[in-house]
């Protein structure tokens, strides 16, 4: 199986950083998809760039490859989840998601990060629909133009309950915004299987184009709750093939990350970690 497996740091917020890393790399993973947030790497912290270079010394040594990821629940607003977003009605509140997605942009060139991750937010009541895509449009120019200069593609991901929920939501963003190349996709095999119309293996052969990150985890059809393996719906067969077969593929060979996402399962981080690679390990077209 040439599949990159990651574990999302969200998923350990119980961990100092140094112990999450070297428990992912002692469980056999290939890299980390490492959320921005207070308890690992606080992109508002006054020692940033020291942590930011602790943080890419430490994965190096750990040989251990990185996708910053920016879902942080209240690192800009310690009372609104994922607020501001880029679709406030307050230009200046969307401006502030917007220089965050810079740092991030930054902070990912120094880590040799794969991609930078990011979501639209939900529109918000009472907001056109025509009115929220500008705003998405507008506000992630600057993180584009960022992301041109630095080399590290944004990649965007479709969110149940977002204005960008669906693949097909993500190609209307790419219209919109003149089919920037810098901007990718996030795939999260999870939210194809709660809203997608095509089964997830499909959904990946038809993201691969656009692929940059990908975010894995078991959910159940019409059902946003991010599952431990064997506790959703999910085939995982065909999905770990489809993912599989794209490292093969000259035009869309994906090298990034294959990242499991619970992040509401800190609490038994070690254990889902080390139960998530047996888990996919077992799945994969390498052990049939």
């Amino acid at each position: 199986m040439t599949i990159r497996l990651g574990y999302g740091t969200n998923g350990l917020t119980d961990l100092r950083p140094d112990d999450a890393l070297e428990l992912l790399a002692d469980l056999g993973y290939d890299g980390v998809g490492l959320t921005l947030d207070h308890m690992h790497l606080d992109p508002l912290a006054p020692d940033l760039a020291a942590r930011t270079r602790h943080m890419a010394s430490t994965l190096r040594r750990l040989d251990l490859g990185v996708t910053v990821e920016t879902g942080a629940r209240y690192v800009l607003d310690p009372r609104r989840k994922h607020g501001p977003s880029l679709l406030d009605p307050d230009p200046e509140a969307r401006a502030a998601r917007t220089r965050l997605l810079v740092r991030a942009v930054a902070i990912a060139a120094d880590l040799g990060a794969h991609a930078v991750h990011c979501f639209s937010g939900v529109t918000p009541p009472g907001t056109a629909p025509d009115t929220a895509w500008r705003r998405l449009t507008e506000s992630l120019a600057p993180v584009l133009d960022a992301a041109d200069r630095s080399g590290v593609p944004l990649a965007i991901e479709p969110e149940p309950g977002h204005l960008l929920a669906t693949l097909a939501d993500f190609h209307r963003l790419r219209a919109l915004g003149g089919d920037p190349e810098p901007l990718g996709l996030t795939l999260d095999i999870g939210h194809c299987q709660c809203l997608e119309p095509d089964p997830p293996a499909d959904c990946v052969r038809a993201a691969a184009p656009w692929l940059r990150h990908v975010q894995i985890e078991d959910m159940r059809r019409g059902v946003h709750e991010h599952l431990p393996f064997g506790e959703g719906e999910i085939d995982f067969p065909p999905v770990l093939e489809a993912l599989d077969a794209l490292d093969r593929t000259p035009d869309t060979g994906y090298r990034g990350l294959t990242v499991v996402e619970l992040p509401r399962h800190s609490h038994a981080g070690p254990e889902l970690a080390r139960t998530s690679i047996e888990f996919l390990r077992t799945h994969g077209p390498s052990s049939r």
